[in-house]
Order: structure tokens, then sequence, then C-alpha cells
């Protein structure tokens, strides 16, 4: 394999276990705040765009959908929408 390609690579595998923590973190850290969780999933968000320049609108796609849901699913809120 070439550099580029290997370095790719290992960039992939920390963004996956970047995410796979901090989806970890929100779904069972029992003191974590709604806006703990909403820094943690921008936090992720910022790290992704750190090794991945100019991808916001994957990051968007593939990975805010689930920090969404983990959030909705943990931190019920009154009076909004359902569904």
């Amino acid at each position: 394999m070439n550099e580029a390609l290997l370095e790719e690579e290992k960039k992939l595998r920390l963004l996956k276990f970047v995410v796979d923590l901090n989806q970890a973190i929100l779904m069972q850290q029992t003191d974590l705040t709604l806006r703990e969780a909403f820094e943690i999933m921008k936090d992720t968000r910022r790290a992704a765009l750190n090794l991945f320049p100019g991808k916001d609108e994957v990051f968007e796609l593939i990975y805010s959908p689930r920090f969404r849901r983990i959030i909705r699913e943990r931190f019920v809120i009154r009076g909004g929408l359902a569904g």
C-alpha cells in the first residue's frame, strides 16, 4: 500500500475510535447534562473535521443523526414533537 492510503486508514481508525468513545460516553455517563451531551457532539465534529477538512456534509450525513438519536433517547424533552 502506498503511504497516502495508509495515512487515510490510520485517520479513519482514529475517527472511528473517537466516535465510538463519545457515543459510549453519551449512552453511559449517568451525570451528563444535555448541554454537555451537545458539547460532546460538537467536539466530535471538530475532531472529525480536523482529520478530514472540508467533509462537513459527510459528518452531518453519517454521524450527526447517530448522536442526535442517542441524545433524543437519553434526554426526553417534554413538549417536543412526537415521532
